[in-house]
């Protein structure tokens, strides 16, 4: 781009210059985001309360931008077409989807499919996000990007996900996004990770410049009482001086200033013809903008031809716009007062006239129709009720749901408006919507529903209980559903509520009754045993009993496992891996579900399994690969709304941090984990936390302390309890009373452990208790038991090796078997500085020296340590080969953005191609 088309953007724009009042610093922010674009765009949601201006900055953004050789796209959210899926992000894209066959097919075909462009099944949300990301970018590639998405809170639901995506991901290529969000109670929040500035009342005194410019013959007690009535609120110091009569047009004093301004535009509804009127109704009622369609709706409401000509009076009063082609209404308070300003029946017929025109589109026609009656009528809910699953294809969850309620409000009989209300239920536990799900099961309890209905209502309300995690009684009560759901043979229904009580019993203890009861219910599903719902439902629940059956499951199905395998049914066997410790096998299927969930989109459950794999890894010594997956992990977890994996995640980044010895950011993240789990109850979470605070004690040389703070992640008494998760940590305990001083006490504590570990073939669990039984015996014992532990296979357990191999060298150095000592300490010193555990590292070092080692130095801390986990990430792709856009298709990033991430890889790297990558990066 040639630099002269920002040089006037770099310096504040004057509010003169845009007939906007009272915003000359919103204007020079918006100046300062448009001039940096060229160095990487960015988002930013201008927010308040109607009228207050969002909508006027906006048109000067595009002003500017538009100066500045901007090419600006738009959409505007409404109340109106909230239910229709994708119809914002159609309407911003409609004038760049000529580039969509530069994106990769299978974005394109998802794009496409979402827009109603192309036929076919329902896209992956995320998968559509980044198509639209990847279409700005491209754009971008020939002139900067300008995207203006007004009323976000009115913006459907797919489409205001794909907006929240983009925003995110703005960074590296020219494309600057502007939003303007109301803050109102009960509205849709703008995300709060997204830049936000917050637009309050003008000052008095550009209040009353205000008044002046728009009706400078009022008289100053007329002006005062404006100022007063309008509280510093543009619109309504606009609306009210032009339109003033004998006093302020509205409703009596008391009444909020929005319905006021509501009133204030219905009150010249009124003075208009009455086609007029019912022009204006209609287009208030329809679901767009179309100025044709909403002239014949109107034709058939009013019973004559109303033309365009006639809208021209209620563009003169102020309350419509529109350009030959669309109408569009002046502002959003004019089309809420005129809806709630109309009769109820006379709405109903502007919804039938609608109705009745459309015949070429069932998918529109049965929701105006569904809105035309106010008496039951089944043929039109049968009819929404199949039209939910179009609003299911195209991506609207939403919209699915609002057709099943509306759907279940029109049914003849209270059964089919329970099954009705279910269906939207579990939609809504899918969206992770509680407070919906509360809602719709209120109403559900009030109708006559089926048995078999009612074990899916109990489902549903236990699942999102507020009690404790670990609640016997919610858990029991789960088991009596699923077994209840079996007898009537629904057996995928009951292996849901067995996962859920199954989790209850993981993310808290919940007792062995309650463990016992889901293993039993379990094993009485004849015909489930290769169900991974199956498999999972015995590993999450009972771990240590169950652990030699599971076992056999599990390696069963990794050597059946095929390419067909579903992404979920991967993650739940790696769930079920994870949970009986075996975190080798665990990474082996995570592995291959992430993959496939990144190939298919579906970013919903990526977070859980980059959740899982930071534990294993951990566990493992794959720390790089666990720290990419955190920093993925938190992100992603955030983009799709799960504050539990959020918890889950930063728990286990914390631990990683620890190890490696940032100390500072490991108890920064446990305190958030801890904060946001410990008013739960969620002991898995909160015993990693714990194993994060002993870790980072004994990389400060403080064991005592350390043993102390690491045995109440032992302790069934402590709420950061929890039998299976405390595995990873028992080789730190032995290690803090090894180095502390207190191995007698260790040996007394862990002989009681064992005892209640039975014979579970884990392997994790078995690698800890080799490490421990060694470094707690007595030095003229410990030698048999390092030779067993080291006999172990423990090719894929670098971690648990490298400090088997400290402990065992110290051990020889101290037995005066110095040289001996070497060929361990080097082999554990080279782990550790590969992995990043700094302080073993440190200490392997030490203990070489003593052993009359020369030229032991730490390896150098630039290259890949200067890399960000994203950077790694990339960097990783790159050195297999994989193209700038295929990078992006898997991390959910443009080829531009990887591009810009590649230009600062490089120089940290020490290369200068692509084709030296795969040697920076070797041995990592």
């Amino acid at each position: 781009m040639d630099g002269g088309q920002w040089t006037h953007l770099t310096a504040p724009v004057p509010a003169s210059g845009t007939g906007l009042v009272g915003r000359d610093a919103e204007l020079r922010e918006i100046a300062r985001l448009l001039a940096r674009a060229r160095d990487g765009g960015g988002a930013l949601v201008l927010a308040g309360e109607p009228g207050i201006g969002k909508s006027d900055l906006l048109l000067a953004a595009r002003e500017q931008a538009g100066q500045a050789g901007f090419r600006v796209l738009s959409s505007v959210g409404s109340q109106v077409e909230a239910e229709l899926p994708y119809v914002g992000l159609r309407r911003l894209l409609a004038d760049v989807l000529d580039g969509v066959d530069l994106l990769p097919d299978t974005q394109r075909r998802a794009l496409l499919t979402a827009l109603g462009v192309l036929d076919g099944p329902a896209a992956q949300p995320f998968l559509v996000a980044l198509a639209a990301l990847n279409l700005l970018a491209e754009t971008a590639t020939r002139t900067p990007v300008l995207v203006c998405v007004d009323d976000l809170q009115w913006l459907d639901r797919p489409s205001a996900d794909v907006v929240g995506f983009v925003a995110r991901r703005l960074g590296y290529d020219p494309v600057v996004l502007l939003a303007t969000s109301r803050t109102q109670a009960g509205e849709r929040p703008v995300p709060a990770d997204l830049p936000r500035l917050d637009l309050g009342a003008l000052a008095e005194q550009d209040a009353r410049r205000v008044v002046e410019a728009v009706r400078g013959d009022l008289d100053a007690s007329v002006r005062d009482e404006i100022v007063t009535v309008s509280q510093g609120n543009p619109l309504a110091l606009v609306e009210l001086s032009a339109h003033w009569r004998t006093g302020p047009p509205g409703p009596a004093t008391g009444l909020p200033l929005t319905e006021r301004l509501e009133d204030a535009f219905v009150g010249r509804l009124r003075d208009l013809p009455a086609g007029v009127q019912d022009a204006v109704l209609v287009a208030a009622a329809e679901s767009t903008d179309d100025l044709a369609e909403v002239l014949a709706a109107t034709a058939l409401l009013h019973g004559a031809p109303v033309t365009a000509d006639d809208l021209e009076a209620a563009v003169v009063t102020g309350l419509l716009r529109f350009d030959g082609l669309r109408v569009s209404f002046r502002h959003p308070l004019v089309r809420s007062g005129v809806l709630q300003g109309t009769g109820a029946a006379r709405l109903r017929a502007a919804h039938a006239a609608v109705a009745e025109l459309l015949t070429a589109d069932p998918y529109r026609r049965s929701w105006h129709q569904a809105l035309s009656v106010d008496a039951p009528d089944e043929q039109i809910a049968m009819r929404l009720e199949s039209h939910h699953v179009m609003a299911l294809q195209r991506g609207s969850v939403v919209t699915a749901i609002q057709m099943l309620e509306r759907a279940a409000q029109l049914s003849v009989t209270p059964d089919l408006a329970g099954r009705r209300l279910l269906l939207a239920a579990e939609l809504g536990f899918g969206l992770g919507r509680a407070d919906l799900v509360r809602r719709l099961l209120a109403t559900v309890a009030r109708t006559d529903i089926s048995e078999l209905d009612r074990v899916r209502m109990t489902w549903l309300e236990e699942i999102f209980e507020d009690g404790e995690p670990g609640n016997a009684a919610h858990v029991l009560s789960l088991c009596a559903g699923a077994a209840r759901a079996a007898e009537a043979g629904d057996l995928s229904l009951a292996l849901n509520l067995l996962v859920g009580a199954a989790l209850r019993c993981w993310w808290a203890e919940s007792g062995a009754t309650a463990r016992s009861r889901v293993v039993t219910i379990t094993r009485s599903l004849r015909g489930a045993e290769s169900d991974p719902r199956y498999v999972a439902a015995l590993a999450v629940a009972d771990p240590v009993r169950e652990g030699a059956a599971v076992h056999r499951m599990l390696y069963a199905a990794w050597e059946s496992a095929d390419h067909d395998v579903d992404a979920d049914h991967l993650r739940l066997l790696g769930m079920a891996a994870h949970a009986m410790g075996e975190q080798s096998l665990a990474v082996d299927f995570l592995d291959r579900a992430e993959a496939r969930l990144r190939a298919q989109g579906r970013l919903g459950l990526l977070p859980q399994v980059l959740s899982l794999q930071v534990v294993a890894r951990i566990d493992l010594g794959d720390w790089r690969r666990a720290v990419q997956a955190a920093e993925e992990g938190v992100r992603l977890a955030t983009d799709t709304g799960q504050p539990i994996w959020t918890a889950g995640t930063l728990a286990g980044s914390s631990r990683l941090a620890a190890l490696q010895g940032d100390i500072r950011s490991a108890r920064k993240q446990a305190a958030e984990a801890e904060a946001a789990c410990l008013p739960k109850g969620i002991s898995c979470f909160l015993t990693v936390v714990g194993m994060t605070r002993g870790s980072a004690l004994i990389t400060e040389g403080r064991f005592t302390e350390a043993y102390d703070v690491l045995a109440t992640v032992f302790d069934p008494a402590q709420p950061c309890y929890h039998q299976r998760e405390s595995y990873g940590g028992l080789g730190l305990l032995a290690e803090a009373a090894s180095l502390g001083g207190r191995r007698a006490e260790a040996r007394a504590l862990f002989a009681e452990l064992t005892q209640g570990y039975g014979d579970t073939p884990a392997g994790l669990l078995r690698v800890q208790l080799h490490y421990a039984d060694a470094v707690l015996a007595e030095d003229e014992d410990a030698g048999a038991l390092f030779d067993r532990a080291l006999a172990q296979d423990l090719t894929r357990w670098p971690w648990p090796r490298a400090r088997l191999e400290l402990a065992h060298g110290s051990w020889l150095r101290r037995r005066r078997r110095v040289a001996e000592s070497r060929v361990p300490l080097r082999s554990a010193l080279a782990t550790f500085e590969a992995i990043g555990a700094v302080w073993w590292a440190e200490q392997t070092r030490e203990a070489l020296r003593a052993s009359g080692e020369r030229a032991v130095s730490a390896r150098s801390k630039g290259a890949v340590a200067d890399l960000t986990p994203q950077e790694l990430q990339i960097a990783r792709l790159a050195a297999e080969g994989l193209s700038n856009r295929h990078i992006g298709e898997q991390l959910y990033l443009s080829p531009r953005t990887v591009g810009s991430h590649l230009y600062r890889i490089f120089p940290k790297l020490g290369v200068t191609a692509r084709g030296q990558l795969a040697a920076a990066l070797r041995g990592l």
